[in-house]
C-alpha cells in the first residue's frame, strides 16, 4: 500500500517518526513535506498529499500539524477525501469500519509518538465494514456536488 504524507513545521518530528514506522512495516511512502522546522503553511503540504489520495496515486494518507486541525480541514476540501482527525484508538478503528476514511490527521502537540503509532496501526489495519455504512458514505460524499 502506498501512503501519502504531509506536515507543517509543527508536525515534522511526528511525521518523520510515523514515516520510519511505515517503511519498517513495508509500506511505500510518498512524502510531500515539509522537510524542515522552518515556519511554513500547512495547506502547501496537506493539499498535494490529499490530491494524491483523491487521484488514486496513493491509497491512503497521513497528515500532521501541531493540532491536526488545519491539515484535516485542508484535506477535506479535496473532492473524494474523507480525513479524520484522530487522537484515540477507538476513533481510529471506527472511522475505518464505518466511514471508510482514506486519510487521517494527527496533532504532534496532542498525541505522543507511542500513541500516534498505535493509532496509525489500527487505522491502517482496520477494514471497512461496508453494508449499511455505504449509503451513509454515499450521502456524505454527494454533498461535494
Amino acid at each position: 500500500m502506498k501512503i501519502s504524507m504531509g506536515c507543517d513545521h509543527g508536525g515534522l518530528e511526528l511525521k518523520e517518526t510515523i514515516k520510519a514506522h511505515l517503511l519498517e512495516r513495508g509500506f511505500e511512502v510518498e512524502d510531500f513535506g515539509t522537510y524542515s522546522k522552518e515556519s511554513c503553511d500547512y495547506p502547501d503540504f496537506a493539499r498535494p498529499a490529499a490530491e494524491a489520495v483523491a487521484s488514486g496515486a496513493c491509497e491512503r494518507g497521513i497528515l500532521v500539524c501541531t493540532t491536526g486541525i488545519g491539515v484535516s480541514i485542508t484535506a477535506n476540501k479535496v473532492k473524494g477525501v474523507r480525513c479524520a482527525l484522530l487522537s484515540d484508538l477507538m476513533s481510529a478503528k471506527m472511522t475505518r469500519q464505518h466511514n471508510d476514511t482514506n486519510m487521517m490527521a494527527l496533532g504532534q502537540g496532542v498525541v505522543g509518538p507511542m500513541l500516534a503509532l498505535q493509532i496509525v496501526d489500527i487505522w491502517l489495519d482496520t477494514a471497512y465494514e461496508g453494508g449499511r455504512h455505504q449509503r451513509r458514505i454515499d450521502k456524505m460524499m454527494a454533498i461535494e456536488g
